[in-house]
């Protein structure tokens, strides 16, 4: 009879997948992290977020950050900064779409991004409105986040 080698079943046999009460939770698998704006709780801690709060926030906190800016990891953050003097035209917004989906697809590895695209808000010109679809990995329902972007005009 065969049995288990050192790496698991062996090839051929069939494995049976089961729940136990140690089993990761959503929250496990996509972390926790500190809650931004950073704040206190009601019990006076560091507020915290997990699950898929915190990966919102993770893709927030990237967007939001200009490559360069953090010293340890300049590499780190989104070009679109780059863009806050550029001209309002369809290069502008094609920039914008390239360089979030750049950042969030090398930054943000439990998310697969499914489409960014960006436009100009029609009440506000100064405004970039770029609508983010993507998906956390292993869940099948699609998120949308958007992050509105403010040149100077």
């Amino acid at each position: 009879s065969r049995s288990d080698g050192p790496r698991g079943p062996r090839r051929g046999l069939p494995v049976t997948l089961t729940s136990s009460p140690d089993a990761p939770t959503s929250a496990d698998v996509l972390g926790t992290g500190v809650a931004f704006p950073v704040g206190v709780n009601a019990r006076g801690q560091l507020a915290m977020v997990s699950g898929e709060r915190a990966v919102t926030q993770a893709i927030l906190t990237l967007l939001m950050t200009a490559r360069g800016q953090r010293v340890m990891r300049p590499e780190y953050g989104c070009r679109i900064h780059e863009l806050v003097f550029a001209p309002g035209d369809a290069t502008t917004l094609g920039l914008a779409s390239f360089y979030v989906d750049e950042a969030l697809r090398t930054w943000e590895p439990r998310i697969d991004v499914d489409g960014v695209q960006a436009q100009l808000d029609p009440q506000d010109t100064a405004r970039v409105v770029v609508d983010i679809r993507y998906r956390i990995k292993g869940q099948p329902e699609p998120r949308s986040l958007v992050f509105p972007f403010y040149r100077s005009l």
